[in-house]
């Protein structure tokens, strides 16, 4: 199977180079990237079986857009943004089966991919009603093969998920540190916890900025289910629900 893929940073560089140490037959179009398997243009995207699309979110339907003049009508095409609905409102002459992977840092760039990032991630897959099984299992396989764990849902529920999980966790840990970051005492007593705390205040710019600007009225309600729980929690008996929260996240994170 040859497979491809455009744009190589974190996410991209990563699928690269897994599918490189797989076996598989796979080629590369990035702008900013040199080596082998590596092109400036889409045409050597013609003969592949899969393709997986991962530029920032502001560029993808360009992209997807230009792929309708290169791609055969059995092509799978996937991109990797972490929102779902703004790529699905338009018909594709190919298989287009929208994802994304659970997987990442606070890094970015290919100089940060590496492989094994996906081992033992999830991997959203919003396909369309209309697209066959056999296409949704070709890549689910492949998603398999790179480590991570096939999860099928629709676009508008994964964009509420993505906000309560990982967009207002990074808004929230922006917050912290500009409040934070006023108080000089503060900022030399902090440690460990604040620095895992903030962690997601390192997220890439772009994405981050496309996250915010394209999911901001899921983001909204996720910050108000956020203020609930937090009244909930200082509002009633304290110990019993932070023992209940604990013993809830060591089952999830093993």
């Amino acid at each position: 199977m040859k497979i491809g893929v455009v744009g190589l940073g974190l996410i991209g560089g990563s699928i690269f180079k897994d599918l490189k140490l797989l076996g598989y037959d796979v080629v590369a179009v990035s702008q900013s990237q040199d080596g082998d398997g590596i092109f400036k243009t889409y045409d050597v995207l013609q003969d592949c079986e899969i393709v997986f699309v991962c530029s920032a979110m502001n560029k993808t339907i360009s992209i997807l857009d230009e792929l309708e003049n290169y791609l055969d009508k059995e092509t799978i095409v996937a991109d990797v943004c972490s929102l779902k609905s703004f790529v699905c409102k338009k018909f594709r002459p190919y298989v287009f089966i929208p994802s994304h992977p659970m997987a990442g840092t606070e890094h970015k760039g290919y100089e940060s991919s590496f492989e094994g990032l996906f081992k033992g991630a999830t991997w959203v897959l919003t396909p369309f009603k209309s697209t066959p099984e056999v296409y949704v299992d070709k890549l689910t396989s492949v998603i398999k093969k790179l480590g991570a764990e096939p999860l099928l849902t629709t676009p508008q529920k994964h964009d509420e998920a993505a906000a309560m999980i990982s967009h207002m966790p990074m808004l929230i840990a922006q917050a912290i540190f500009k409040s934070a970051s006023d108080n000089p005492l503060a900022m030399k007593m902090a440690s460990s916890g604040f620095r895992d705390m903030t962690r997601l205040a390192m997220s890439n710019e772009e994405m981050a900025t496309d996250m915010i600007n394209m999911n901001h009225h899921n983001i909204q309600d996720a910050i108000l289910r956020l203020y609930k729980s937090v009244g909930e929690l200082t509002s009633g008996d304290y110990t019993e629900m932070i023992k209940k929260i604990k013993a809830e996240r060591s089952k999830m994170f093993k």
